[in-house]
């Protein structure tokens, strides 16, 4: 049961409120303590909202170093109908314009058998060898030559998989570098075979052998047999075929419909044939660089703007933001705009030593802003140079390293186990952990403080109540002798 003061009850002596209120005034170096604790927080709070606008600016400046991000170009076709052209990633294409004429589109060997009734039907059990290679000797033809790092793949057809349906499914088991199918047309079902890829290289022969050949060709297994140097049973639809163009007067070929290697750092990708030329236009496309340029100015912005306002004094208010005066502060911002006015001096700088070269310049607020026409004219006419500006040089020395390259060193350095925001932020919260062991001192002391002041005031009520005592005695006794 909780104990019921009583104290002053007959003294007259509020002790409860006198021991309350002396003990709000020795409790305020407590006052003090908390609000130091609360700077302290406010100061690890701001470093950590630094730290985090500092390492979007590392992320920000470390885009440059991607190989993705320079040489991109765009293409425009005169007829985007006959060709899809599309940068290669990761390739710097060569601007430039082209003309284009699509004499032949890629095609894959399709043969299909002769009729059947059911795709139920049998055949023979024996084997199926299906090689791919080309086929030589003008048409018809009068060889084979095997692909070159292919061979040939032999299927075996036993008991109870016969029939058409079950020897489509065995040749796609295969991976044989063909694929079966069946069609049903006006006369039956027919088994169709078509090279898994275009090009003349990728045509195929198949070769029969039944278990018990019956001498008969076109019958059983022999009835898939195809062979357009010798004896075939089934017939040869579409013939193997390299897609064929002429690029500036030059015939080159392909195996497939896209051509990766003869525009620079361009893909074609042939969709039909024309009757005459067309024009493609491939030019530099810098609008990843510009992208990340200002996506780099409005992370350096803003850590400058935190910056600025973390460590301000406002005059008019005479009040301070929560890291006014901290050398910490000031040093970080000191090596971020170092990083601006310092040239650049490496291999490749050409004309272009600084980021107010390429219109990017220094406002009065110490932030960062860019000049469009500027930084247009210098990706149009210097791209390599701006190219070097930011990513280059060897890193030997600040002035031999592209600036955003820097940024991102110095960002590494800064934000480092040893850096300077890992070391100030240690400093606050060992401060953080002081404060808090004195006022837990602090605290056990004010409890001791205060069960002397109730004592004391106790006592003192307790005396007060036996003095009152007395007097009331004394003055029943004066009047009795009185009223005698």
């Amino acid at each position: 049961m909780a104990s019921i003061t009583a104290s002053g009850l007959a003294s007259g002596l509020d002790v409860n409120s006198i021991v309350t209120q002396l003990m709000t005034i020795e409790r305020q170096p407590l006052v003090t303590m908390k609000k130091e604790e609360t700077a302290i927080n406010a100061k690890i709070s701001s470093f950590g909202k630094i730290q985090s606008a500092l390492s979007t600016l590392r992320t920000k400046s470390a885009a440059f170093t991607s190989s993705s991000m320079w040489g991109k170009t765009s293409t425009t076709l005169s007829d985007p109908t006959i060709a899809t052209a599309t940068p290669i990633l990761g390739k710097n294409g060569a601007s430039g314009s082209y003309s284009l004429q699509v004499d032949a589109l890629a095609a894959a060997q399709s043969t299909s058998s002769r009729a059947f009734s059911a795709s139920t039907d049998t055949l023979s059990e024996g084997s199926l060898t299906i090689e791919l290679g080309r086929w030589t000797g003008g048409s018809p033809a009068t060889g084979f030559t095997p692909k070159s790092g292919s061979s040939a793949v032999t299927i075996s057809i036993g008991a109870g998989e016969t029939s058409l349906d079950k020897i489509r499914d065995k040749i796609n088991a295969a991976n044989a570098g063909v694929t079966a199918g069946l069609v049903t047309d006006a006369s039956g079902v027919r088994l169709t075979l078509r090279s898994a890829s275009t090009g003349e290289e990728n045509a195929f022969r198949v070769q029969a052998s039944e278990s018990s050949d019956d001498g008969v060709d076109g019958t059983g297994l022999s009835a898939l047999a195809y062979d357009a140097a010798g004896t075939s049973s089934m017939t040869r639809n579409q013939a193997a075929r390299n897609a064929q163009a002429v690029i500036n007067g030059l015939t080159v070929t392909s195996a497939s419909n896209t051509l990766d290697t003869v525009v620079e750092g361009v893909s074609i990708k042939l969709n039909k044939t024309t009757t005459s030329a067309i024009d493609m236009t491939v030019a530099s496309d810098p609008g990843d660089v510009k992208t990340a340029l200002q996506e780099f100015v409005t992370a350096y912005n803003s850590l400058n703007d935190l910056i600025r306002s973390e460590s301000k004094y406002d005059a008019a208010t005479k009040t301070g933001g929560k890291l006014q005066g901290d050398r910490t502060v000031w040093d970080i911002q000191g090596k971020i705009r170092s990083q601006v006015i310092q040239p650049f001096t490496g291999a490749g700088s050409g004309s272009l030593g600084t980021l107010s070269d390429i219109g990017i310049s220094v406002t009065s607020t110490g932030g960062l802003e860019i000049k469009a026409s500027k930084l247009d004219a210098a990706l149009a006419t210097n791209p390599a140079q701006v190219k070097a500006l930011l990513s280059g040089g060897d890193e030997s020395s600040i002035g031999s390293t592209g600036l955003m390259t820097r940024f991102r060193k110095i960002a590494d350095q800064i934000q480092g186990t040893d850096g300077a925001l890992e070391s100030r932020t240690t400093g606050l919260r060992s401060q953080l952990k002081r404060n808090a062991d004195r006022q837990g001192a602090f605290e056990l002391r004010m409890t001791t403080v205060e069960a002397r002041m109730r004592a004391q005031y106790g006592s003192l009520d307790q005396r007060m109540n036996g003095i009152n005592s007395m007097s009331n005695a004394v003055s029943l006794m004066i009047q009795s002798m009185y009223s005698n």
